[in-house]
């Protein structure tokens, strides 16, 4: 679908809470049936939020990195697969702008916003089974790439490619998905996230042109295009935080509406027993901690994002720092209600009709993304030797 919005413009907020509204209605239904959510992307295609991110001047809505990620964590709270890859694309788009030149980058941002266009994942570079072939003015990429969230039904793919003629290093590229000798699998099976298309793709001499290739600047190669990562962590973050409060709300309406207490309870409802408030009381602080700390790396991020290329190698390294401590805490807490809620709900909550497991098995799956415990590591290499991370691909 690439018809170009016509609609007027809304606060993108507003809209997204619209769209939210209606995922839910289906979101239990369509995380058992896993696939393509086709009418729910494309949902996202009419409404325009797909440009949120893309300056004004390129089309797009402008908005900043906090606005974008409420809106993630807005969809997150209702279904965890749609806020995945409505993330993933600004992520996407986000790998264009920090790697490429702006006379690659606008062109593509300008029909992004006028035509729709979903961008998709198959970068993954701990995967190196695709390989790079050169030839005069253009290459070929030809292996397999896995875990590429969103590239089913996608109009762009951000794509890599290990150059071994250049010891290894990884190319990255913006090609049409549709292009000839790409085959996206459909064979996502996991236990979560199960409307991410999050399977593998096949190249077979896949052609690249070299104004396709994002080389100037380049992969991490600067402290600006060094965020990406960084925004790729967040994003995690505010998508963990949006399912744990989707489950916290899911929960105490069970509570209050279902739930019964205990026969030696001395409540006269579930929703006065002591244990009960106070595994409330405790969601709640979890809850709230997480959204301090990602309110403090969010205003952090728009600020490295306005400095663009002056930003300094010490300030992305604190915002590096901001962002791990609020995606540790993210995960913690989020796993924490999303496996206590049955405490508060009780054994009828565990019906297979309701589907409340659907919380914890899409943060746990997506929690596996990168070890939590070597984001902590990079903490405690700060907190103890004052040593900020080093950039990565994860870090």
């Amino acid at each position: 679908m690439n018809a170009p919005v016509t609609a007027t413009r809304r606060p993108p907020l507003v809209v997204a809470r619209e769209l939210a509204g209606q995922f839910a209605a289906s979101a239990v239904e369509r995380d058992e049936r896993g696939g393509t959510p086709k009418a729910e992307r494309d949902a996202l295609r009419a409404s325009g939020l797909l440009s949120l991110a893309i300056p004004q001047a390129q089309g797009g809505q402008g908005a900043s990195w906090r606005d974008t990620f409420e809106v993630v964590r807005t969809f997150a709270r209702v279904d965890s697969s749609i806020a995945h890859v409505f993330g993933f694309h600004h992520l996407m788009l986000a790998t264009v702008r920090l790697f490429s030149r702006p006379e690659q980058w606008q062109p593509w941002f300008e029909q992004t916003a006028r035509k729709q266009w979903f961008w998709g994942n198959a970068l993954n570079p701990l995967d190196t089974r695709t390989l790079v072939k050169h030839f005069d003015g253009w290459c070929e990429f030809s292996g397999k790439k896995s875990f590429c969230s969103g590239a089913s039904d996608s109009e762009m793919l951000i794509a890599s490619a290990v150059d071994e003629r250049a010891g290894g290093k990884l190319l990255i590229a913006a090609i049409p998905s549709g292009r000839t000798g790409i085959t996206l699998h459909d064979d996502w099976r996991n236990i979560g996230q199960r409307q991410t298309d999050s399977g593998s793709a096949s190249f077979e001499r896949v052609r690249v042109e070299h104004d396709e290739l994002l080389l100037d600047p380049g992969p991490l190669s600067t402290p600006f295009a060094a965020l990406r990562p960084l925004i790729a962590q967040l994003h995690f973050a505010n998508l963990f935080l949006g399912i744990a409060e989707g489950a916290f709300d899911e929960a105490r309406q069970y509570t209050l509406k279902e739930s019964r207490p205990w026969f030696r309870s001395n409540a006269a409802s579930s929703a006065e027993d002591p244990y009960v408030l106070r595994h409330y009381g405790e969601f709640w602080v979890g809850l709230e901690s997480v959204r301090l700390l990602l309110e403090r790396a969010l205003e952090q991020l728009d600020a490295a994002w306005a400095h663009e290329h002056a930003l300094g190698a010490e300030a992305r390294g604190d915002l590096a720092l901001a962002i791990g401590a609020a995606k540790v805490a993210a995960t913690r807490h989020g796993l924490d209600i999303c496996n206590r809620l049955f405490e508060v709900t009780g054994a009828r909550a565990t019906h297979a009709s309701l589907r409340f497991d659907r919380h914890w098995r899409n943060l746990r799956t997506q929690t596996l993304h990168d070890p939590v415990d070597y984001r902590i590591h990079e903490l405690g290499e700060w907190a103890l030797g004052g040593k900020r991370p080093v950039p990565s691909f994860y870090s």
